[in-house]
């Protein structure tokens, strides 16, 4: 029986979210591909995602001390995604203005490989990435050359904190 609360998602580990998110959304796309091509099926994906990442970055953002986003407060909510060894890093530089790391195993890649979505695993999460980051401060960018989706050897992330939002 239902108490009509919503359940706390919270306590997931960010890598079973996605497992449970493409085991519903690689079939949806499949689908979509055969109707309307991959272009199209992948362009809508694409939004959806960033869409969703967007909002998430304002959730959390809420969520910053004082209500007020901070690089310090960011860097602290990196761990969500490192949870349960999910990614493996190594960090180059964090303080008030940057957030710097290299990404050298990445579980995400290796779970969207085995189930057969490598392909849109970059859609599926790293496109998370920068969207996420726009919605909890517009004044913070990313920037990143690598990634290990694409079959580089890391992944590059550059965070800045360039101006108030």
């Amino acid at each position: 029986m239902s108490t009509g609360a919503a359940p706390d998602v919270s306590a997931v580990p960010v890598l079973v979210k996605r497992r449970l998110q493409a085991e519903v959304l690689g079939p949806l796309h499949a689908e979509m591909v055969k109707e309307l091509g991959a272009a199209r099926a992948n362009d809508i994906l694409d939004r959806a995602i960033r869409q969703a990442a967007i909002a998430e970055g304002r959730r959390l953002a809420a969520g910053a001390p004082g209500g007020e986003p901070s690089m310090a407060h960011f860097i602290r909510l990196f761990d969500l995604w490192k949870q349960g060894g999910a990614l493996a890093i190594e960090e180059l530089a964090a303080d008030d203005q940057r957030f710097d790391f290299n990404v050298t195993r990445c579980r995400y890649a290796e779970m969207y490989r085995e189930m057969g979505l490598g392909e849109i695993g970059h859609l599926l999460s790293c496109n998370r990435d920068g969207a996420f980051v726009e919605g909890y401060d517009p004044g913070i960018s990313l920037s990143r050359e690598k990634t290990i989706m694409a079959g580089d050897e890391c992944c590059t992330f550059r965070y800045r904190k360039n101006r108030s939002p």
